[in-house]
């Protein structure tokens, strides 16, 4: 083995698969073998935009992937050659596949300084099915967002965007026991998926959606005027107006958690934030996430792979990444990196 692909990004829509050498495994590294990575909302990002590393340095691309170990250095003593493990990207600031050296979407992977942080991998218990491995990431990004809003059993949730992140935050949700959780969006491949996982699709374009809120939700009475019953929303588009729409229908005390990534100013009425008293909840990746999903998963509780639509080898990456971008017809992409 003289080289292996990886995927790269050239500039803007120019994704390539490079030949690299393969990785070599340090004294405090980890080497896996990369059996499946996720295509992530942020990867389609960062394509559009031409990267993060500038003019003439290409960007390796992939964050969320479980493999097995192939090698790891005699400082590491958390995992072993062989282990299935879930590899958490941000960790050591290695920041794979988000503008680190490395990337995911590749046969081969060089996990670097694995040994100075027990939580750079995680083992995947026995009992995990395989096809989990990928989506422990997004489903950690979605329990980011419901640990920092704090949702509970009680609340009345909604939930704007049923991309990957959206109906990961659903399968959360019916974790914690929610009941009566609405989604919205304008694909109606991703509201059937939705409505699969047990939930209420709503459309957005719909205009009564807010009086649809009230039915599903009940009122909130604020000033004499009725508003939904909805305790926690959840942006997940990343779309302005979206957000600004959850802030406009969002009655009094509710809980806003902003989870898609924005790239315009929003416009927001100040005075009737202050009146309805509304909490405006960032949540950006993940902390302390990834075992708590795992356990998650341990439950047998949630199967989030009805979430996964279609399945590519590495080797048709291109095409992977074009089908992604369509929420018509596609919600989470994988990509087979030993294919």
């Amino acid at each position: 083995m003289t080289t292996i692909p990886l995927a790269q990004i050239h500039g803007i829509n120019d994704l390539r698969l490079d030949s690299i050498p393969p990785p070599q495994c340090g004294p405090d590294d980890v080497v896996v073998q990369v059996r499946e990575c996720g295509i992530c909302g942020s990867d389609l990002g960062y394509l559009a935009m031409g990267g993060l590393m500038g003019p003439g340095r290409p960007m390796p691309l992939g964050h969320e992937l479980w493999g097995v170990v192939s090698s790891a250095g005699g400082n590491v003593t958390h995992v072993a050659a062989g282990d299935r493990v879930v590899v958490q990207p941000m960790s050591n600031g290695n920041n794979i596949g988000n503008g680190g050296t490395e990337g995911g979407f590749s046969p081969y992977l060089l996990v670097r300084n694995a040994a100075l942080r027990s939580d750079s991998l995680f083992r995947m218990p026995p009992e995990l099915p395989e096809a989990f491995g990928a989506l422990v990431e997004p489903l950690s990004v979605a329990q980011h967002g419901a640990n920092r809003v704090a949702a509970a059993a009680e609340d009345r949730a909604v939930v704007f965007g049923a991309g990957p992140i959206g109906l990961s935050i659903v399968q959360v949700l019916k974790y914690r026991g929610l009941q009566n959780i609405v989604v919205v969006d304008l694909s109606e491949r991703r509201l059937a998926a939705a409505h699969a996982m047990g939930v209420i699709p709503l459309r957005a374009d719909d205009p009564q959606l807010t009086t649809q809120l009230l039915e599903h939700h009940g009122t909130s009475n604020f000033f004499g005027m009725p508003m939904p019953g909805s305790t926690v929303f959840f942006e997940a588009t990343g779309v302005r107006a979206v957000f600004e729409k959850i802030v406009a229908v969002a009655g009094p005390g509710s809980r806003i958690c902003l989870t898609g990534v924005h790239k315009e100013a929003a416009t927001v009425d100040l005075v009737m934030l202050l009146a309805k008293e509304v909490s405006i909840i960032p949540a950006m990746g993940y902390d302390r996430e990834f075992e708590e999903v795992i356990a998650m998963l341990q439950s047998g509780q949630i199967d989030p792979t009805v979430m996964v639509t279609h399945h590519f080898p590495l080797s048709q990456i291109q095409a992977a990444f074009a089908l992604a971008r369509d929420p018509q017809n596609a919600i989470k992409v994988m990509i087979d990196c030993q294919a």
